[in-house]
């Protein structure tokens, strides 16, 4: 399944191909979709749905900011000093 986001006016939030909610506050949530972090911020947040066999996760509240950013991958100590 890939990766979609649909906000509906700002007041609600679904997310397809979620892996994990990391945390979620009444200001901020976040999310591991595959690869990549998630963040929504905002006020009076809350789960709506949540169901990660379908990984599909809803949130509701007044939604201000989502960052998205994708994992860095982790190098060894010696990869990083052999280049």
């Amino acid at each position: 399944m890939e990766d979609k986001v649909i906000i509906d006016s700002r007041k609600l939030i679904t997310i397809f191909g979620a892996t994990k909610v990391i945390s979620s506050t009444l200001t901020q949530a976040v999310v591991e979709i595959n690869d990549a972090t998630m963040i929504i911020s905002g006020s009076n947040m809350e789960v709506v749905k949540l169901n990660l066999d379908d990984k599909e996760v809803e949130f509701s509240g007044e939604i201000k900011e989502v960052k998205y950013s994708h994992k860095q991958e982790k190098t060894s100590f010696l990869k990083r000093i052999f280049k």
